[in-house]
């Protein structure tokens, strides 16, 4: 069983929690943010607490999760639970044990029309480089989005 590193990524909105919300999970904008991680990114779910939620790239791939936590415009907590090729749900393997039960988490807080945003992630060592690049971009996109 490898190690997971919790990953920290803030950063400061212009804008409400609820825009800041929106820009994170309505789906047009979940693709422009997600899209820094592998083009065509997009999510399938209800996005209700409890429910599953596919990750996807634009061939079908990814990974599939439970919704943990759903507070509207104050947190979004996502568990891992395995990996998906070509649309379907795939048996357990030693590098997706690796990743199951990672948390991703977002927190959202509002102090005078300004949202701060902080995202902890549960990576292992392989993609830990490879977050601490792509997340801080992705997070400038939500901004951008917000504060349209």
């Amino acid at each position: 069983m490898v190690t997971l590193t919790l990953l920290k990524f803030s950063i400061k909105i212009n804008a409400s929690q609820d825009k800041v919300w929106n820009a994170l999970w309505s789906d047009a904008s979940y693709r422009q943010w997600a899209d820094v991680f592998s083009p065509g990114s997009y999510a399938e779910s209800d996005w209700k607490e409890g429910s599953k939620i596919k990750f996807l790239t634009a061939d079908g791939d990814g990974m599939f999760s439970v919704i943990e936590v759903n507070k509207p415009t104050t947190q979004m907590t996502f568990r891992h639970l395995g990996t998906i090729l070509k649309g379907k749900e795939q048996p357990k393997t030693e590098e997706s044990e690796d990743w199951e039960g990672a948390k991703e988490s977002y927190f959202l807080s509002e102090n005078n029309g300004v949202t701060e945003l902080n995202v902890e992630v549960d990576v292992t060592n392989k993609y830990q480089d490879y977050f601490n690049k792509t997340f801080p971009k992705a997070l400038e996109i939500v901004k951008e989005i917000a504060e349209r």
